[in-house]
């Protein structure tokens, strides 16, 4: 099989037990700087009170570890902190995304480091209009970008990543990355490079952008939490956490993943 269509199982299969916790702390070093940026911008936030023992956990038989952190105030509905995975076997999950609230209908921000031992790189701005009809936000969000995202999308070092979930693959427009290369520091330069300005973008959007109309607002919340429902849900990676955890823990996991009580808890009376 080409590896831009390999499975994150049969990568696995070929390097099953490659440490990677060098890795682990220089991605996870940037996310983490990347979450704390984001949360500098937005007053209010407060940890998801479902999250206060998922600091650190493990699976039931330690076979994975990670940490699930998420926040929500102001007009940042979920602001997400985790990693997933086995720091001694080759597996790695690491995300910083930020789902806004209605007060604008800015992209989301989303960015994935992984392993599998490659170097895995998965960055999006996840539009809130239909891209195919609304050209206006195409030009304003996705066109100022393209040049920058050309040029990673060209550079040799990486190759693209095709998810194997048809879902995942939906989602995929003008912003997205999903590149795959060997694991390195000199390819983890460019890409927390390449994070860092695309963050300056998306923090400069937000800042400067008109404020929605209320008459807006329940249908743009709507779509939104749908879409953050069908993301985690249509995820392909719920497979290998199902074989670790088991199909219950993996429904309170994606439970917990998506927001779902915040969710709730934002859907007017």
């Amino acid at each position: 099989m080409h590896a831009d269509t390999k499975t994150i199982d049969q990568f696995l299969a070929e390097n099953p037990d490659v440490d990677v916790s060098k890795a682990w702390e220089r991605c996870w070093g940037i996310l983490s700087d990347i979450k704390s940026r984001i949360a500098n911008e937005f007053q209010g936030l407060q940890l998801e009170p479902a999250c206060a023992d998922r600091k650190y956990y493990t699976s039931p038989n330690a076979e994975f570890e990670g940490s699930f952190q998420a926040w929500s105030g102001g007009d940042c509905e979920w602001l997400v902190h985790s990693w997933l995975g086995n720091r001694k076997a080759s597996i790695l999950d690491m995300n910083a995304t930020a789902y806004l609230g209605q007060d604008t209908d800015v992209p989301h921000f989303v960015m994935v480091f992984g392993t599998i031992p490659k170097l895995f790189f998965y960055f999006d701005f996840m539009p809130r209009r239909n891209l195919l009809l609304d050209s206006a936000y195409l030009d304003k969000y996705y066109a100022p970008i393209n040049d920058e995202y050309l040029a990673l999308r060209g550079h040799t070092n990486f190759q693209w990543s095709v998810s194997h979930g048809p879902y995942m693959r939906a989602l995929v427009n003008p912003s997205t990355q999903s590149l795959m290369a060997d694991l390195n520091d000199s390819n983890i330069d460019i890409l927390e490079e390449y994070a860092q300005r695309m963050l300056s973008h998306w923090l400069g959007w937000y800042r400067n952008a008109e404020r929605l109309p209320e008459s807006e607002r329940d249908a743009l919340r709507h779509n939104d939490h749908i879409l953050r429902r069908l993301c985690y849900e249509r995820d392909p990676m719920n497979k290998l956490a199902e074989q670790v955890f088991g199909k219950h823990d993996l429904a309170r996991m994606l439970d917990l993943r998506m927001g779902a009580m915040q969710m709730a808890r934002a859907v007017p009376a």
